[in-house]
């Protein structure tokens, strides 16, 4: 192991208990504080946030929704991270327009904005995919994705038990098999109601007229900033532990 590597091990120890750490004592006046933004949100707002969920979760498992690279072979993990960085800018840019764009139109060009996001994105971390080695033409590794994502956008006690599914995902991922993943009822519901409380309050602030195009700049440059630094770390984490 060269010492970029244990530089990593180190990185990932700080990670893993950051994952993990016990939720802290204003979590519970901040659940509050979240349904009631929940009730003063628009339905239609709720309702596009589920069915774009649920859109992007039966693209992403049925593999015809997003392009998939041709996985990066013969790379150092030090040379991979790097690309990732690049990627991870590129799209932070992308995010950033996309979200100041959207954002200055109020709230119906704010409800365009949920499902353009969430197909940026997806597109990311599938190139992350590729750039990591992974050949996200196979199953298990598009649910690893899904699996990402969930981590990056949940709340403290979830994000709890979906980082023991990462941790330990080449002793347990052939146990999703696509006939019965399709099956499962948590398939989008779990997973909508997860990301919808996560992003709730700033992505309402955005539908203002005028203020909106700036927080959704800054909203979406840092989603996507949040979701690279899970995504490397998850793929880093997986890498060293089969190392």
């Amino acid at each position: 192991m060269n010492s970029y590597e244990e530089e990593l091990r180190d990185e990932l120890f700080i990670w893993e208990k950051k994952m993990t750490r016990k939720a802290p004592l204003y979590s519970r006046a901040t659940k509050k504080l979240q349904n009631k933004v929940n009730d003063a949100i628009p339905e239609r707002v709720h309702t596009v946030v589920t069915n774009s969920i649920r859109t992007m979760v039966e693209g992403v498992l049925a593999g015809n929704t997003y392009a998939v690279k041709e996985p990066l072979q013969n790379l150092s993990l030090k040379e991979r991270d790097r690309l990732a960085k690049e990627a991870t800018a590129t799209f932070k840019r992308v995010a950033a327009v996309e979200g100041a764009g959207t954002g200055a139109g109020g709230i119906l060009l704010g409800l365009a904005d949920f499902p353009l996001l969430l197909s940026i994105k997806m597109k990311f971390l599938f190139d992350l995919a590729s750039i990591y080695g992974y050949d996200a033409r196979r199953f298990e590794e598009r649910v690893f994705i899904l699996t990402i994502f969930q981590l990056a956008f949940s709340s403290d006690k979830t994000r709890k038990e979906i980082f023991k599914r990462l941790k330990n995902w080449e002793e347990t991922s052939h146990l999703y098999k696509e006939k019965d993943f399709f099956n499962e009822e948590h398939n989008w519901k779990s997973f909508q109601l997860e990301y919808r409380d996560y992003i709730d309050l700033p992505k309402l602030l955005q539908m203002i007229p005028g203020f909106g195009a700036i927080v959704g700049a800054f909203v979406n440059y840092h989603f996507i900033d949040w979701l690279g630094e899970t995504a490397m770390n998850a793929y880093r984490y997986r890498m060293l532990a089969s190392s």
